[in-house]
């Protein structure tokens, strides 16, 4: 898949196309915004990493254009740390998702993974794990037949697991994905919305979906 990269520090940009082209994605990069812009609109790629603050031509306003061009390639926005009104701004202007700055390369993949299985899937809303059915635009969950009943969070938590099944996820991962700059490291929270998770979709179930990975935190399993 190739994934086009728009941001102008190169060491943040070499750090992410090493680890991307690491997990065998193609990345072309481009250092300023006016580069950015000419390359998304002339030429195909699976998802675009898009930093906001460019030289040129900033990030919004090239994703106002592409959205304009009716251009709907998924884009993950580079945001900086506390700047909300960009962040709003982004997701209004048709943005699929949004990163801030520092993050862990960890948590950049598993965006990555998101958006790209998103894209793939969009023919349907539902994401299968055994007989788990997670429907992604009615939020509602079944297993075996069973309504489950999530709140917004525990939702939040179990789809963004359910896109990337079979592989751990920490748990600074999934709280900067679930509440991005909002959440205190000290706490457990995410310890306890899993256990929450596990406790509505697995308790009533022989095959236990959501599992512990020590040392690592958690992952939804797919036999």
């Amino acid at each position: 898949m190739n994934i086009l990269l728009i941001e102008d520090e190169p060491t943040i940009a070499q750090n992410i196309k090493e680890r991307l082209t690491a997990e065998l994605y193609r990345v072309e990069w481009a250092n300023n915004g006016i580069t950015g812009l000419n390359k998304a609109l002339f030429e195909i790629y699976s998802l675009i990493i898009l930093d906001i603050l460019l030289p040129g031509l900033d990030g919004l306003s090239i994703l106002k254009k592409l959205r304009a061009e009716k251009i709907t390639t998924p884009v993950l926005l580079l945001t900086a740390l506390g700047d909300t009104r960009s962040k709003v701004d982004g997701l209004d202007l048709g943005a699929d998702d949004y990163l801030t700055k520092p993050f862990a390369m960890d948590e950049l993949s598993a965006r990555v993974r998101m958006l790209l299985r998103r894209k793939s899937n969009q023919k349907t809303s539902s994401i299968c794990i055994d007989d788990l059915i997670i429907d992604t635009t009615k939020r509602e969950v079944t297993r075996d037949g069973r309504t489950i009943n999530l709140t917004s969070k525990e939702f939040q938590i179990l789809e963004f697991m359910a896109y990337n099944k079979n592989r751990a996820l920490s748990r600074l991962t999934i709280a900067e994905h679930i509440w991005q700059d909002n959440y205190d490291t000290m706490t457990n929270f995410v310890d306890v919305h899993i256990k929450n998770i596990r406790k509505k979709v697995d308790s009533d179930s022989p095959g236990k979906l959501i599992q512990t990975i020590r040392g690592l935190g958690y992952m939804i399993k797919d036999e």
